[in-house]
């Protein structure tokens, strides 16, 4: 009887070797080669997407082009993310924690689509029908339209997609479906791999958009080979606290639109709602003490208005702590030691908590000048000016420097009745005639920004 041919395969990165290593070539983790059995060699390899393989190349000018016709799925937020609606034949890449809210909205998205008289087909191999009834009958995400079928065998389930010919097909999870004619167990680098592939190439041929739900580790990553992520046409990823009352949607990766828009969602027993006016929203608890400063930041095409709050105390111990889940800790570090060089402030012996309101992050150069008026604002017990937002980039020698889409910043800032903007003097010059709804407050450092925020 012939040997079985066996291979050690990453399930990080998906990287292959003949003999077992402590420490992956590849993507340098430990422990993370498993033994596999070798895939069969198969007649075809790649990915035909049924296109001819007779075509020759031809100048990109003489090259076809169409236009691509989306459809909404029920949820301007995804909408938006998405870059305005799903493209039939493209394939998205759900990740999120456990509880976040993955299948929830997946779910009210199928009813959504076959409640247009469009057939949908959900696949979850992790629960059963009638568990998915029980969520859509709690949801409220009943339609005739919507094809439910518990399975994990790819063949079987590509069998279903070719007898009803969905808009849409949902597969919960990627990381449950197995291909039979491959001996690894569902999950591995290889089933992943070869099952993505398989349904990618049904949906392009025929033209079905493709939802497919990932797990992640417990570092927030994608759980699984990362190949996966380069299969994909879009990558959207749920952040959020299972026990926290918003949801932020995020997409890394979008090749029909732009990775910077950002869905926002509630939580509810009804499942994920919109939240349209997120700033309304961030604001409406808002306190007036000291440490608490509104920034304008912009995800993509949309401004939003958060609060954050910073509390600076002094500390005993050494090193002091600097903690944040909203802002990168290497940011603040920095903030902080351009606050104690250039406007002598001592802030080295002290503990530094930073916070935004609603668990929002917050990544743009933009809040710079913000952290430094509410960390300065904590540190010295005054409050920051009444009404007013604060934004600006802010250099290492402590210049204010001007940033991207000031006036949409505040005419957002203007709506909600703000009446005065601290920001950078380049940024005043250019909105000088354009603005006249609110009090334009111009500073050149960081020191005056800190004398605009909080005057004696």
């Amino acid at each position: 009887m012939a040997k079985r041919k066996t291979v050690y395969v990453c399930q990080s990165c998906g990287y292959d070797s003949a003999k077992w290593l402590g420490r992956c070539p590849g993507c340098g983790g430990w422990n993370t080669l498993i033994e596999e059995a070798a895939a069969p060699a198969r007649e075809t390899k790649g990915l035909r997407l049924g296109l001819s393989a007779a075509l020759p190349p031809q100048p990109i000018a003489e090259v076809e082009t169409e236009d691509l016709p989306r459809f909404s799925t029920g949820s301007e937020e995804l909408d938006r993310v998405l870059g305005g609606g799903v493209i039939p034949g493209s394939m998205v890449l759900i990740v999120g924690d456990p509880g976040v809210g993955k299948s929830s909205l997946t779910l009210r998205v199928a009813a959504s689509v076959a409640q247009k008289e469009r057939p949908v087909l959900y696949v979850t191999g992790e629960e059963s029908t009638r568990q998915i009834r029980m969520r859509a009958d709690r949801l409220g995400a009943l339609a005739e339209q919507l094809y439910v079928v518990s399975e994990t065998n790819l063949d079987t389930i590509v069998q279903h997609i070719e007898k009803i010919k969905p808009v849409l097909v949902i597969i919960d999870s990627i990381q449950t479906v197995f291909r039979p004619d491959l001996e690894s167990a569902p999950g591995s680098v290889s089933q992943v791999r070869e099952s993505s592939v398989e349904l990618l190439r049904v949906a392009k041929t025929d033209g079905i958009a493709a939802f497919v739900i990932g797990h992640v580790t417990k570092d927030g990553s994608l759980a699984g080979p990362r190949v996966l992520e380069h299969i994909v046409d879009t990558v959207l990823f749920f952040e959020g606290e299972k026990n926290a009352e918003y949801r932020v949607l995020r997409a890394v990766k979008n090749r029909f639109g732009s990775t910077n828009e950002m869905g926002l969602f509630e939580m509810r027993d009804m499942g994920l709602k919109d939240v349209p006016d997120a700033s309304k929203l961030f604001l409406s608890e808002r306190g007036a003490d000291t440490g608490a400063v509104i920034i304008p930041t912009v995800e993509g095409t949309r401004p939003l208005l958060v609060e954050l709050q910073a509390l600076v105390a002094n500390t005993p111990y050494v090193p002091p702590r600097r903690t944040s889940d909203a802002v990168d800790i290497k940011r603040i570090q920095l903030l902080l030691a351009v606050l104690e060089k250039r406007v002598h402030l001592p802030l080295g012996a002290c503990d530094v908590y930073v916070k935004a309101a609603g668990g929002i992050h917050i990544d743009e150069p933009a809040a710079d000048l913000g952290l430094c008026v509410a960390m300065t604002s904590s540190f010295a017990g005054r409050r920051p000016r009444a009404q007013s937002i604060v934004f600006g980039e802010v250099g290492l020698s402590g210049e204010v420097r001007a940033v991207s889409q000031a006036e949409l910043r505040i005419k957002e800032a203007a709506r909600l009745g703000f009446k005065t903007a601290i920001l950078p003097e380049k940024n005043a010059r250019q909105l000088k005639n354009s603005v006249t709804n609110i009090q334009l407050l111009p500073a050149a450092t960081v020191g005056d920004a800190l004398k605009l925020a909080m005057p004696r």
